[in-house]
This record gives C-alpha cells, structure tokens and sequence, in this order.
C-alpha cells in the first residue's frame, strides 16, 4: 500500500516536525483547504510539516476503512516511520497534529508509540463508535448492518469498520500519554460537540507528566471555516509549536 504525502520543508534540521492527520473520509486538503493553509502557516514560522491521505482517501490507494481502525492505526504508524527515517540524525521533535477522527487516532497512536513527542488534538472525536455512526446516520448503519455495506458520500463504509470502532476508547487511554497536548474545539462545531474537548482535558490533566493546554476557538466550526476562528486557531498552535520548540517568541 502506497501513500501520498506532501511536505512543506524549512529546515532538514528543524526543531519541530508536525504530521498531520485528516480526519474521516478527509484528506490532506482538508475542508475548505483547511491543511493546505495551517501547513504553509505553520512552515512560515519554520516548522516543518507532512500531510499524507489515508488509504483510500485523496490520491492514496485502496478502499477506506479497510482493516478498520487497526488499520488507521496502522497507516499512522508507517508515515510516522517514514517521517523519522527522513529526519535521520535530526534533533526535532515529532509532532501529531490529528483533526476529528484523525484526532483520535493520533492520540490512540501516541499512547502506543513513544516516537510521538506531543499532540495537537482539533475537535478531535472522543468516542469514535458513536461519533461516526452520528456522523454517517442511524439510517445508513443499520443499512451496514443489514446488507454489509453502505455508501457515505461515495465511500463503500462495510460493517466491519463500524465495529472496529467499538474497540477503542481514546478517552481510557489518554494517561498512557506522557507528552505535551494542545486542545482546539469551536463553539459552533455541529459535528462533534464542544463538551468532548473538556473530557479530555480532565482527563489528561491528571497525568503526573506531560501538560495540557485547551482553548475553546470563538465562532469556530468543526473545520475552524471562519476567517477569525481559523487565524485564531493557527496563531495558538504555532505558538504552542515554538513553545514545545524552545522559543516563545510568537505571539498568542
């Protein structure tokens, strides 16, 4: 399985390089170029940064969802590999940027994977079963159930990558984490409500090492589309980034 990945790179030698993670059935694009701009935002402030699609997504082959969330899992963990093959005797450290699913799954990766030096976490999805099942609606589930598949948006979603997701609960294990986070949510988003970014906060802050950061983002959507919302958002994560960088220089 191949992936297409995109790179805005500053410096081989950066002290952060951030990977970010779309979230479900997104892409590297992102809503409304949403990652196109946070990539170039955050590179300007010299950060170096890799999107990638995740298989069956953007120009990645194969089908979505296929192997379920394991596979996510898995596909996280193989750019994240080829990340760190490419920083080969760089310093930085390794950011997981993760928006919605994509959210949950860098967490639930970082939990497992000590190459992870902090998280980024937009509206991320707290419980991933009923999140997406809300999302798709009962109606089309219960067709999943019923026929072994059904068509999101023009996505084959099977059975199978619905119950994958009863698995896991990125919420139990949050405390496995030790890193720095940040926490990003709007007040408006209709997707995944504002209440599951204090859910994780709770629970991350009471972690005897890594700190947590949250910001509830004012007029701020699910993909942060408004212009003041988005710049907020990108101003507190570069912040955040040159703080976990050693310099906090750039203004919040």
């Amino acid at each position: 399985m191949s992936f297409f990945c995109c790179r805005n790179q500053v410096d081989l030698f950066s002290r952060i390089t951030v990977l970010i993670c779309h979230g479900f059935v997104g892409s590297r694009i992102g809503v409304d170029r949403l990652f196109v701009k946070a990539a170039r935002d955050m590179a300007a402030h010299g950060f170096n940064v890799v999107r990638f699609d995740y298989a069956g997504c953007g120009e990645s082959e194969g089908e979505y969802g296929a192997g379920g969330m394991d596979a996510l899992l898995r596909q996280t963990r193989d750019v994240l590999e080829h990340v760190r093959n490419m920083e080969s005797g760089a310093p930085g450290k390794l950011i997981l940027l993760g928006h919605s699913l994509g959210g949950a799954v860098s967490l639930l990766t970082a939990a497992r994977d000590s190459r992870v030096d902090g998280l980024v976490l937009w509206a991320p999805v707290l419980r991933p079963f009923e999140d997406i099942v809300r999302i798709v609606g009962e109606e089309s589930y219960r067709e999943a159930l019923q026929y072994g598949q059904t068509d999101h948006r023009g996505y084959v979603l099977r059975d199978t990558f619905f119950q994958s997701l009863r698995g896991y609960e990125p919420l139990r294990e949050a405390k496995r984490f030790t890193g720095d986070v940040l926490l990003l949510h709007g007040n408006r988003d209709e997707v995944i409500p504002v209440d599951s970014v204090f859910h994780y906060e709770r629970e991350l802050r009471l972690r005897q090492t890594g700190r947590c950061e949250t910001e509830v983002i004012v007029r701020g959507d699910h993909t942060f589309s408004a212009h003041d919302a988005y710049q907020r958002l990108i101003s507190r994560t570069t912040a955040w980034l040159a703080q976990q960088a050693g310099n906090e220089t750039v203004a919040v």
